[in-house]
């Protein structure tokens, strides 16, 4: 094989196993755009973190967010305070009063809302229902005057924050928590409809949609116009060929047809 030919032919190996690896990168988390800025820890889980996302609006990161993972519930929007509502933490989106043009994001814990919080602050962006939840039904009062960290110097937390250090950055989770998901085939058949496609550790294998009921075929008349034979024909039946004429002695001479 000539030299030149090798050679293209390793270049496009080479191609190939580069495309393939960047198909499979998944496209970076916004936490990885969003710097982490300030850390606030304390026992019993209460946690806050704090991410300054640059030269965007509170709505605009509500929006990305919200994208990149759906919240249980969203506060209406607001340029000043926005609140998106997880399972386990909480996001406050609000804009930094130092630095207008910005948006601070606090993730906070469930715990650290609990302990901090002013109640009467969030009931102004957030559904009674969903406070009552947040606040285990108002079985546990929350005492708290904290409403941000954009403002808490004035409305002081239990805890106080700091740059994070390094082991914190590492430590700290993404904003966003990648979804899993699966690839189906959809099928007429309710057998196949839940059957994964590559679930045997090959992709490209097709799946198999045959079903067991009867289906009609199409089967070719002698005059070539196709037809469609009833659902019991068998694939191996063949359209009964016509018989000759047969004729019929007698003085008129006429034909007919053989029955």
């Amino acid at each position: 094989m000539p030299n030149f030919l090798m050679k293209w032919i390793k270049a496009l190996l080479i191609l190939s196993v580069f495309l393939l690896i960047v198909a499979n990168f998944d496209s970076p988390a916004i936490g990885d755009s969003y710097p982490l800025e300030s850390v606030s820890t304390k026992e019993n889980g209460q946690t806050s973190r704090i991410y300054r996302a640059e030269g965007k609006t509170v709505p605009e990161v509500a929006k990305e967010l919200s994208e990149l993972r759906q919240p249980d519930e969203i506060s209406k929007e607001d340029a000043e305070h926005m609140f998106l509502i997880y399972s386990d933490e909480l996001y406050h989106l609000q804009r930094d009063q130092a630095k207008p043009s910005d948006t601070l994001i606090e993730v906070d814990s469930k715990e650290y809302v609990r302990e901090n919080y002013d109640s009467s602050f969030l009931q102004g962006y957030i559904l009674a229902s969903v406070l009552d939840d947040l606040f285990d039904g108002h079985k546990k009062s929350s005492t708290g005057s904290y409403r941000g960290y954009s403002s808490k110097d004035i409305y002081k937390p239990s805890g106080s924050y700091h740059v994070p250090s390094e082991a914190e950055k590492k430590a700290a989770p993404p904003i966003t928590k990648e979804g899993t998901g699966s690839i189906t085939k959809r099928s007429d058949s309710k057998k196949n409809s839940s059957t994964k496609v590559g679930q045997d550790g090959n992709l490209f294998k097709k799946q198999d949609t045959s079903s067991g009921g009867s289906t009609g075929k199409i089967v070719r008349s002698s005059d070539s116009s196709s037809s469609v034979s009833p659902k019991k024909s068998s694939v191996f039946s063949k359209p009964k060929s016509k018989s000759p004429p047969r004729t019929k002695a007698g003085s008129s001479g006429r034909i007919t047809k053989r029955r």
